[in-house]
């Protein structure tokens, strides 16, 4: 495993070190962006006692930075920061609101919050209430609401795993029943409309018997 550089920073970086500090960072972070930047170099006592001057000047800013900061974070506490953006029915963003746009708002509005300050893990897509972290270094933090609202009245749709079904009516429930009146056949056993009894069998070709003996008086 590569050891860490030792270096002398030139310049103050944030959530580093001041000008003028001595630190130890990754040979991948020293070669690719400190040394070629021109942002730290290796360590001399020369060149650390050359700038003492201008690391007693960044101390003082950064103490003055720090009591700035601290007073934007009592102020950010438990504020309401109020986006207006155009959407679809659906409430649906035809652009995201980013960190550049809550912080520009947050200016607007008289925080003066930069952009990195500005925690939010994924863009804003939709009309919405959100909690954003503000935060300054490691230890000033104030979590603020964002709320996204559309610029129009909009009917949001909304999704229902039941829908209402229509109950039926009492008239409804209500079935036709045989009628008591209903006339019966003699013997209990009526006919259906091709002339047969309800036994099925048919009543056409039974002669009556006078009929019978009329016709054997004519012979």
């Amino acid at each position: 495993m590569a050891r860490n550089y030792e270096l002398l920073l030139l310049e103050t970086i944030e959530n580093l070190g001041l000008v003028g500090d001595v630190v130890k960072v990754r040979p991948g972070f020293a070669r690719n962006f400190l040394l070629p930047n021109a942002m730290a170099e290796a360590p001399t006592p020369e060149k650390i006692e050359s700038l003492k001057a201008a690391r007693a000047i960044a101390e003082a800013h950064l103490s003055k930075q720090r009591a700035e900061r601290e007073a934007v974070i009592a102020r950010l506490a438990g504020i309401t920061l109020t986006l207006v953006r155009a959407c679809n029915d659906q409430g649906v963003l035809y652009g995201a609101v980013t960190q550049r746009d809550i912080s520009d708002q947050l200016i607007i509005e008289g925080y003066g919050i930069d952009m990195r300050a500005v925690r939010l893990n994924n863009p804003i897509r939709r009309v919405v209430t959100e909690q954003v972290t503000i935060q300054f270094g490691r230890d000033l933090v104030a979590e603020i609401t964002v709320v996204v609202k559309p610029d129009r009245i909009i009917e949001m749709e909304t999704s229902s795993s039941s829908q209402r079904t229509a109950e039926p009516s009492a008239d409804d429930a209500q079935f036709d029943e045989p009628s008591d009146d209903a006339p019966k056949g003699k013997s209990g056993k009526g006919k259906s409309d091709d002339g047969k009894s309800d036994d099925g069998k048919s009543d056409r070709g039974t002669k009556s018997p006078r009929k019978s003996r009329e016709k054997s008086s004519k012979e």
